[in-house]
C-alpha cells in the first residue's frame, strides 16, 4: 500500500443468504461514487438498505465475475480469508530511458477482505478496504440479529463512501479529468485474492 494516500475499510460479517448480494451491493456503491463518466443508476436492495449502482452491462459483468471468484475461494472452508481490491489508476507516461509508452499509477484502492466484524473509517494510503467473514447463523433468533446488524453496517458502509467521496480529501484525490469517453476517464481493476493468492 502506498502510505500517500488514505484508507478507508468497511468490514462485513455475511452468510450465505446474503453474501453475494451484499458484496455485488457494496461494490456497485463504491463504483457509483468514483465513476466519473456518463452513469445510468440503478438500486440494490440488501435487507432493506438501498444502495447505489451502476446500469452498465460492463460492470454488472465485472462485479458478478468477482464476487462468484470470491464466493468459490471462500465456501470450501471454514476460515479462508478472501480480498476484492478495486483499484482506480490514471495514465502517465513512462519515465524510464528504455521504454516509451503509457503506465498506470493507481490513485485510489477500496479493499474487501475477510474476518472482521465491523465498519470503520481510517486515513493512511489511498486504499479501501472492505473486509468479509462468513458465518451462517442457526436459529431464527440469530437470524434476526445477525440480519440487523448486516444491515447497520451496509448502512454504515454506505455513510462512510458518501462521506469520503464527498471530502475535501476524497476530492483531492481524483486526478485532472483529460478524457470524458465513457463510463469512467481511468482504468479500473477488480482483483479478488484469497489468503493473499490471486483467483478468478
Amino acid at each position: 500500500m502506498n502510505p500517500t494516500y488514505p484508507t478507508i475499510t468497511i468490514d462485513l460479517v455475511l452468510d450465505r443468504l446474503t453474501a453475494k448480494e451484499a458484496l455485488r451491493a457494496v461494490l456497485h456503491s463504491v463504483l457509483f461514487h468514483r465513476l466519473f463518466g456518463t452513469v445510468k443508476e440503478q438500486s440494490h436492495e440488501v435487507l432493506d438498505v438501498t444502495m447505489p449502482g451502476i446500469d452498465d452491462p460492463e460492470m454488472k459483468q465485472l462485479i458478478e465475475e468477482k464476487v462468484d471468484a470470491f464466493w468459490k475461494g471462500i465456501e470450501g472452508g471454514i476460515s479462508k480469508r478472501g480480498q476484492i481490491i478495486v483499484t482506480f489508476s490514471e495514465k502517465r507516461p513512462r519515465k524510464t530511458w528504455f521504454i516509451m509508452g503509457e503506465e498506470e499509477i493507481p490513485w485510489e484502492q477500496w479493499y474487501a477482505y475477510g474476518l472482521r466484524a465491523s465498519c470503520h473509517l481510517t486515513f493512511g494510503g489511498n486504499c479501501r478496504i472492505i473486509n468479509a467473514e462468513m458465518r451462517q447463523p442457526v436459529q431464527d433468533k440469530d437470524r434476526q440479529i445477525f440480519n440487523g446488524e448486516l444491515a447497520s453496517v451496509l448502512t454504515k458502509s454506505l455513510e462512510t463512501m458518501l462521506n469520503y467521496a464527498s471530502s475535501e480529501r476524497g476530492r483531492s484525490a481524483v486526478p485532472i479529468i483529460t478524457n470524458a469517453n465513457g463510463i469512467s476517464p481511468f482504468p479500473i481493476k477488480i482483483t479478488v485474492k484469497i489468503k493473499g493468492v490471486e483467483v478468478g
